[in-house]
């Protein structure tokens, strides 16, 4: 490998760590260098923001230890047999760039992954020997984000969770057919291994702490996963299948969805073109319902078209579930229980919980919910207000069509 500067070396692993979306900073334990002790906030001050083409706001330093890689996953632009230009950070490296762009206020904090190195183990060992750095020798105090490696011996899994907030193992794909197809060298029984072996920590480490005050924390800010969406037949309903079952079994903090994007040089098993990112965002829509809404995965299918297993995508999810499921409105907004306002289409959470602390106070008109929500159109159809009975219109046959968004002029000439 041809010597590199520290900006070249970061101009490579940058754009090498585009295509991993699981980096949000969400969730973890409050720390900052008030007082003049350690560097580094794990809070919102004084973060310069990025935003990535399609639309992802990236305010971590997000880079890859390494795009060497020995294995050779289809889909991975850093696969072996893949002509890219490589490139490799020291772990000495990673803690300067880190605590340099904090610094400057570039950054919260790090989101670091790497291809896998002579071995998982050895690969393991250089992440967390950066985490370890920068909270022993630094006193870093901003938040951090590990790709861990599920092959690695679970005592560095351990040891990156004392000093990690968040730990992510990718599943990488939603069925086991796809993943023996695409990436022949991964398993998809040690993947999950590994994600029991991390909630076993994290409730062990939770239990000592609800017991002792300075016991360590372990990834306080939980696990995630990441899969990749179009790049194998797998459709909607078995996307949402699988989320909701490692939601289940490992408690994770996140499931992310990522479009898959053609790559240079692609392997010939993959598609010729990308899945539509409106797919992703329905995805994701969907994964907030089964959060937060309290709608169950077979919910959620049920609303998936019979023919192709997928999400519609001129209309949101939540919509899709109300329009085959006609019954369950009207829905009275001062008499029903917060479960039954929360399936109303375009009532967010906030805004359910607006109306139920109103409620409480006077009895709700139309123009009441239209002041605690942003549309109120979407929601005629779905309501009853103390003003305001839809008759008839929720049973219209056209109803759809009325809720869809408008179709577009397309731009002949956009890029």
């Amino acid at each position: 490998m041809a010597q590199l500067s520290t900006r070249q070396k970061l101009e490579i692993l940058a754009d090498a760590a585009k295509y991993d979306a699981s980096c949000a900073s969400s969730g973890t334990a409050k720390r900052d260098s008030r007082g003049g002790k350690g560097i580094g906030s794990t809070e919102g001050m004084g973060i310069c923001h990025a935003y990535a083409p399609d639309g992802r706001c990236i305010s971590l330093l997000k880079i890859l230890l390494t795009n060497s890689c020995i294995f050779d996953c289809h889909y991975c632009i850093n696969r072996r047999s893949s002509d890219v230009r490589r490139a490799r950070f020291t772990a000495r490296e990673v803690v300067d760039l880190t605590l340099n762009f904090y610094r400057r206020n570039y950054i919260e904090g790090l989101f670091l992954s790497s291809g896998i190195i002579r071995s998982s183990d050895y690969t393991m060992e250089q992440l967390v020997e950066v985490a370890r750095s920068l909270r022993e020798d630094h006193d870093f105090r901003g938040y951090i984000h590990l790709k861990t490696i599920p092959d690695a011996d679970p005592d560095l899994l351990r040891q990156a969770g004392l000093h990690a907030d968040r730990l992510s193992i990718n599943v990488e794909l939603p069925t086991e057919g796809g993943l023996r197809r695409l990436a022949p060298e991964k398993d998809g029984a040690r993947i999950e291994g590994a994600m029991r072996h991390l909630r076993s920590e994290m409730e062990d480490k939770g239990e000592a702490r609800r017991k002792y005050r300075h016991a360590p924390r372990f990834a306080p800010a939980g696990q995630s996963t990441q899969m990749i969406v179009g790049a194998d037949a797998a459709d909607d309903r078995a996307i949402i299948a699988r989320a909701s079952s490692l939601y289940d079994r490992h408690r994770l903090r996140r499931v992310y969805y990522s479009a898959f994007s053609p790559i240079p040089s692609p392997s010939a098993v993959l598609p010729l073109k990308r899945p539509p990112l409106l797919r992703e965002h329905r995805l994701y829509q969907s994964d907030w319902m089964m959060r937060f809404y309290g709608y169950e995965a077979g919910e959620i299918a049920a609303a998936t078209d019979p023919a192709t297993g997928c999400l519609p995508l001129d209309i949101d999810p939540k919509l899709a579930w109300a329009l085959n499921h006609r019954a369950a409105f009207p829905v009275d907004v001062n008499r029903a229980p917060r479960e039954a306002l929360l399936r109303v289409p375009g009532l967010g959470v906030k805004a359910v919980d607006r109306i139920l602390a109103s409620r409480r106070h006077r009895r709700l008109r139309l123009d009441d919910v239209a002041r605690l929500t942003v549309s109120i159109a979407k929601l005629r159809p779905f309501l009853v207000t103390a003003d305001w009975r839809p008759t008839a219109l929720v049973d219209r046959a056209d109803l759809r069509a009325r809720l869809a968004p408008p179709a577009k002029q397309l731009d002949l000439f956009a890029a």
